[in-house]
């Protein structure tokens, strides 16, 4: 029997919130990866990452309320007080460099929380990834949380990432449309304050027929995120739509692992490994 380092015992129990979720316990890492979600997605969305990171690197995926197990909790009210929830739970995290990866409305929660741990006296981040949105400030916003179930319904179906026996069927729709629905009224109400640019890197990932943030948007200062940084900015185009994620993920988490330390891409040992 293998007996967790106090180290190991110690950052766990610095991780039990209910706002994260971690798939392993982190003894050998150096590195950590903080994930958020997409509007109506949950930290599960990242779980298939946890088998592409090497010992080195920790994966913590985000779970924002009113979804799986977190599904009869109250709502947040808004994006202040949902990232400031995050920074609560992630601060005592950070005693090792880290990123941030936001997918969509994540990346826009991702840059609000790295202005928000900044404020409290936390390390910055060693990188920002900001994935299919463009710059908080730039993205185009609606009214789609005032619509209809059949209008959101179709919203996720442009988008891709949802199937069309999940939104056939009636219980499952409902559940998924109610969080959908609480999330875009998070991000359309959302007005970003002026803030300073940050001072790490920002890399801005997205699919080549994004319809959110395709390879045209990109080439304007990439998506307006060029703007938010005094650091350098780079795009990385993936081939798909706004959810390119889920079948290029071996690509992704390479990526973002090559952007993070290049010494976890290359020598003997290359990840992500192949299966």
């Amino acid at each position: 029997m293998v007996t967790a380092s106090p180290s190991a015992s110690a950052r766990a129990a610095r991780a039990d919130s209910p706002w994260i979720r971690r798939w392993n316990d982190g003894a050998a890492s150096r590195l950590t990866l903080i994930c958020l979600p997409h509007a109506g997605g949950s930290a599960g969305f990242y779980r298939p990452w946890a088998a592409l990171m090497p010992p080195e690197a920790e994966l913590l995926g985000i779970q924002y309320p009113c979804r799986e197990d977190r599904l009869e909790e109250p709502e947040v009210a808004d994006m202040g007080e949902l990232v400031t929830a995050v920074a609560d739970a992630v601060l005592p995290l950070l005693d090792r460099p880290y990123a941030l990866f936001g997918h969509s409305m994540g990346s826009a929660v991702a840059w609000e929380l790295a202005h928000e741990l900044d404020r409290r006296g936390a390390p910055a981040p060693r990188r920002l990834f900001a994935s299919g949105r463009a710059a908080p400030g730039t993205a185009v916003t609606g009214q789609l949380h005032r619509q209809d179930d059949d209008v959101l319904s179709a919203e996720l179906s442009r988008l891709g990432g949802t199937s069309r026996e999940v939104l056939d069927d009636p219980g499952l729709r409902a559940m998924i449309l109610g969080t959908v629905r609480h999330d875009y009224r998070i991000i359309e109400t959302y007005r970003p304050a002026p803030r300073p640019p940050l001072s790490c890197p920002i890399h801005v990932l997205t699919g080549s027929a994004d319809p959110e943030l395709g390879e045209d948007r990109c080439r304007d200062r990439a998506g307006g995120w060029a703007d938010l940084t005094t650091a350098r900015t780079e795009v990385r185009v993936f081939p798909g739509d706004h959810f390119y994620l889920t079948p290029r993920r071996r690509e992704v988490v390479a990526t973002v692992l090559r952007r993070m330390d290049p010494s976890l891409t290359t020598g003997a040992r290359t990840w992500p490994s192949t299966p």
